[in-house]
């Protein structure tokens, strides 16, 4: 059967495929950012999933407010890129596993979660990002990946603990498919920020810490907040947590840190990576 070898989770801030287009990895504003990924570029080279499930969460591309799933899953055979607005550049299509993506689609509705189920989708930053932070240039990289897109726009949003469930049932899909694949389950988003209102530049540093240390040690904690909680605690876009604890969810073995990274600020907001192994 497949293997999900381990978590990933990245913030995916737009500007930041503007430094990598820009080659600015080595500014002094940039480089500590870059720097903390470097551990988890080693682990991947070591590891060479051939999989990758990226829950992030959609910017108006595929869904908006008229229309707006609360999750929805992937079944394409490519995964065309496109620039939403803030000038980042368009590569060629990310490679698709719709066979994966069928299985992962009726297993999900059997385990009673009601999804849409999109067989074109357009990708943007929240999903290109990190793909270019973890496979550095490679546009795109090899790896064949199915996109989960999460609802973090409109209200109201699933909560932390429906996430979470989300996750450990993407965790057993992936488990039952009958293939060998490596897969590892990429969570992106966050972390705490707010773009715009009276808390405009809002940082929670300490909440984010306890999120890092939570969803290695006790991610239950973090499934029990409200989604209100979380945007009090994190900030309105800081709720894309949930992206996050919906990766570590699948996470079904002995889970260990790879390696983890924090940083504050990038384009006024917090950045995070984190690096889960699953034994």
């Amino acid at each position: 059967m497949a293997r999900i070898i381990g978590a990933l989770t990245s913030s995916h801030i737009p500007s930041i495929g503007n430094a990598i287009s820009n080659g600015k990895q080595d500014d002094p504003y940039w480089k500590p950012f870059f720097d903390g990924y470097e551990p988890v570029l080693r682990w991947l080279d070591e590891q060479k999933p051939d999989v990758a499930v990226v829950l992030y969460n959609d910017h108006g591309l595929n869904f908006f407010l008229n229309n707006l799933p609360t999750f929805a899953v992937g079944a394409a055979q490519e995964y065309v890129t496109k620039d939403e607005g803030w000038g980042l550049p368009v590569f060629p299509p990310y490679r698709g596993y719709p066979e994966m993506s069928w299985h992962l689609i009726e297993s999900l509705v059997e385990q009673e979660f009601d999804i849409a189920m999109c067989q074109e989708m357009a990708m943007d930053h929240a999903f290109i990002n990190p793909m270019r932070l973890f496979w550095p240039g490679q546009n795109p990289p090899k790896i064949k990946t199915i996109p989960v897109a999460i609802n973090t726009v409109q209200f109201p949003l699933p909560r932390p603990s429906r996430c979470y469930a989300l996750g450990q049932a993407i965790g057993r899909a992936v488990e039952s498919w009958p293939g060998d694949e490596k897969v590892v389950v990429i969570g992106t988003g966050g972390m705490s920020h707010q773009l715009d209102g009276e808390r405009a530049g809002f940082i929670n540093k300490k909440f984010d810490e306890m999120c890092m240390e939570t969803l290695l040690n006790d991610p239950q904690r973090l499934a029990k907040y409200s989604s209100l909680e979380l945007v009090r605690e994190a900030g309105a876009q800081g709720a894309e947590i949930i992206m996050w604890l919906a990766a570590r969810g699948a996470l079904h073995g002995r889970v260990s840190k790879i390696h983890s990274s924090y940083h504050i600020p990038i384009s006024n907001t917090a950045a995070g990576v984190l690096a889960l192994a699953n034994h």
